[in-house]
């Protein structure tokens, strides 16, 4: 009888950036699972901040991942704010 190795489970990772996003509130779906994550949801519920990154006080990278199916996913793209 032979047994068959199993294959280790891929990680899901993805990287998003938010410059390519359509959604005029930043929403978008997890390229896993579908689960809309949206900025404006500060629950928390749909995905979990895991890291950031900043640069000169300003975010440059999210690193969250979904609270549906673990993905973790890297926002990239964010507007740098301007001082008036």
């Amino acid at each position: 009888m032979v047994k068959l190795k199993k294959q280790p489970e891929k990680k899901c990772e993805h990287t998003i950036n938010l410059a390519t996003v359509e959604s005029e509130d930043g929403a978008f779906q997890c390229p896993k699972c579908g689960t809309s994550i949206s900025p404006d949801d500060e629950t928390e519920e749909n995905y979990e901040i895991m890291d950031t990154k900043v640069v000169n006080d300003e975010l440059v990278e999210l690193d969250i991942a979904c609270g549906k199916c673990g993905c973790l996913i890297k926002i990239t793209g964010f507007q740098p704010s301007f001082d008036a």
